[in-house]
């Protein structure tokens, strides 16, 4: 029988010697002597399925009321506890539970030879757990976490679909898997040696060369991996997992700290693999316009973050983007987001003229790696965004932090009466403090009122509290780190890459939330960032960076979002157009007929104004 609804229990949340089980004592069936919320020790003594500590509580879904009672939900002081009703067009059992009151998957994706699928979801849905069963990882239990989970029950799920055949050679373990991790940051501290040394390891296929050539790898193949950037990183990790030779491809997310550019080179990559050498790739991505141009199809995820998760049958990667930001799922009949996610037709209107907050004169900076860096003289005004684009290494992080005052420069010194808060573009929290603890030593002139309703609530950040920075995930880290530079008092506030390892939600709302806060303070925010659609929702003006990545930077003075654009993408080759439908960028492919028009009529972004 199909569950209606689900109880899940956070074990590293649920800490009953800090509480009087609150949970129980308010649960009505257990007011009514039923055992719906007891310990686990009651039950798991001695039993190879114990999961937890003892004295941690467990729920039995048969006896709770659902989402209607909600008692335990609001009483647990910890956020510890989440009862969930399941959709009621759901009308299929899991593919897999790891324990009771633990999260549950519905569905898989289906790989194909020669196409890339693309999965697209926000994070914590099942994503990972997912290609953890099409490795071999692990067996999927189809929900029965009682008895060991066999490869016969799974296949006979799946008798008569496009999965049979892969799962049955799973069983046999003939199939060979190649994953990309979402968290490239990771890769120095599992190894050690050059680039160079990383990828003549794993080229099984006498690809590396090529791959070299078109991720533009070269200049670094010598440099140690420790001393790589994060768009560096990602490409090495891109090139290390296609020059394997196997029979399915994962890749975690592939834009994170690539440019434009690098995007588009990585997704020719990836399409030319698969349609050449007739490989089965997987893609995860958030960046909607290079999932556009890559993916032959698409696997929707939806659900509940951290509680459950549902893949959809297999959908044409432009229905199933439209459908996503829609909200609703037509063949499914299901709503799975409240409001859309809607895109502006066009840019933003010229900013309107403001006073300076802040004037740097022409900077000019030669580094011993032999790397130079100019800037042309420019303001920011007051009361404005100002976006800056570029390619990776060529000097935008070094501009915000010469700005910060955390890189001296001979020609320019940050201004001591102007305040600036600065969000940088890697994260590092080593620090065991809590983040409701971090949050509250950033000193804020907004009220409480104002930061939970316009900051904390869009950023989702009630669920992290109680957890220590140090064990954030990526996105997690990125949403509190976003929030910290919010909430100090400040005149200008810098925020490099703030869109990384966001899903399309996420981006979506911290998107808002920047936009909301400028208009609300009238400060001035300063946004470095790869994602298109982001600064266009957010920008004001544009500073556009150009050169040669790791040899000399230039940036131009600030522009008006128009002009900016037309300029940044004219320098790249690369032209966007608008979906009919959603208005949402769309990459064209290069040499398509309305690349060519664009081109010629020097619209590489935007509709020709009216």
């Amino acid at each position: 029988m199909v569950k209606k609804s689900i109880a899940v229990v956070n074990l590293d949340h649920c800490q009953p010697d800090r509480c009087n089980y609150e949970c129980a004592n308010y649960c009505p069936p257990n007011r009514t002597g039923k055992d719906c919320i007891v310990t686990r020790g009651d039950f798991y003594e001695s039993n190879d399925l114990f999961v937890g500590k003892p004295d941690q509580i467990r729920i039995s879904e048969d006896i709770c009321l659902g989402e209607k009672c909600g008692i335990c939900v609001k009483r647990c002081p910890f956020d510890a506890i989440e009862i969930i009703n399941l959709p009621s067009e759901l009308n299929e059992s899991p593919i897999h539970r790891y324990g009771e009151n633990t999260f549950v998957l519905y569905g898989l994706p289906a790989p194909k030879p020669g196409n890339v699928i693309g999965l697209l979801g926000p994070n914590g849905i099942g994503k990972t757990t997912s290609i953890q069963v099409l490795s071999g990882s692990i067996i999927p239990n189809l929900g029965d976490y009682s008895l060991p989970a066999t490869f016969e029950s799974v296949i006979s799920n799946y008798k008569g679909t496009s999965l049979q055949n892969y799962l049955e050679r799973l069983q046999e373990k003939s199939i060979r898997v190649a994953h990309k991790p979402q968290y490239v940051e990771s890769i120095p501290r599992a190894f050690e040696g050059t680039a160079r040394n990383l990828l003549e390891n794993v080229d099984e296929r006498g690809a590396l060369e090529g791959l070299v050539e078109d991720l533009s790898l070269k200049s670094i193949l010598d440099n140690d991996i420790k001393t790589l950037s994060g768009g560096e990183l990602q490409r090495v990790a891109l090139s290390a997992t296609l020059a394997r030779d196997v029979d399915f491809y994962f890749l975690d997310e592939i834009t994170p700290y690539l440019d434009i550019r690098q995007r588009v080179a990585a997704a020719n990559v990836i399409r030319n693999m698969a349609t050449s050498e007739n490989r089965s790739i997987l893609v995860v991505e958030h960046d909607l316009a290079i999932l556009d141009l890559i993916a032959d199809s698409i696997h929707i995820a939806y659900g509940s973050a951290g509680a459950f998760g549902v893949i959809t049958d297999i959908k044409s990667t432009r229905s199933g983007i439209n459908e996503y930001l829609a909200g609703f799922l037509k063949n499914e009949n299901m709503r799975i987001r409240p409001q859309s996610i809607t895109f502006d037709q066009r840019a933003p209107k010229t900013n309107i003229d403001t006073d300076s907050l802040l004037s740097y004169p022409r900077i000019e900076m030669t580094y011993e790696t032999g790397f130079s860096l100019t800037v042309e003289p420019g303001t920011i005004n007051q009361h404005e965004v100002l976006g800056v684009v570029g390619p990776n290494g060529i000097g935008k992080s070094t501009f915000a932090n010469i700005l910060a005052g955390e890189q001296k420069s001979d020609s320019f010194s940050s201004d001591s009466s102007i305040s600036i808060s600065y969000k940088p573009q890697y994260l590092e929290f080593e620090d065991p403090i809590r983040v409701d603890t971090h949050l509250a030593n950033i000193t804020s002139e907004f009220g409480t009122s104002y930061w939970n309703t316009e900051i904390a609530l869009p950023l989702q950040l009630d669920k992290l509290m109680s957890q220590n920075l140090s064990d954030l995930s990526g996105g997690e880290r990125q949403r509190v780190a976003i929030a910290a530079c919010l909430s100090a008092s400040a005149d200008l506030y810098l925020l490099d890459e703030p869109s990384a390892h966001l899903d399309v939600e996420q981006r979506s709302q911290a998107t808002r939330v920047i936009r909301r806060f400028a208009e609300h303070t009238g400060a001035s925010v300063l946004v470095i960032d790869h994602d298109i659609y982001m600064l266009d929702l957010l920008v004001n003006r544009l500073l556009v960076f150009s050169g040669t990545p790791s040899e000399f930077g230039i940036c131009s003075t600030p522009n008006d979002m128009r002009t900016g654009m037309n300029e940044f993408l004219s320098e790249l080759g690369i032209t966007f157009r608008r979906d009919e439908r959603t208005k949402r960028p769309r990459v064209n492919k290069p040499g398509s007929q309305k690349d060519k028009e664009q081109i010629k009529s020097g619209e590489y972004y935007y509709l020709p104004p009216d």
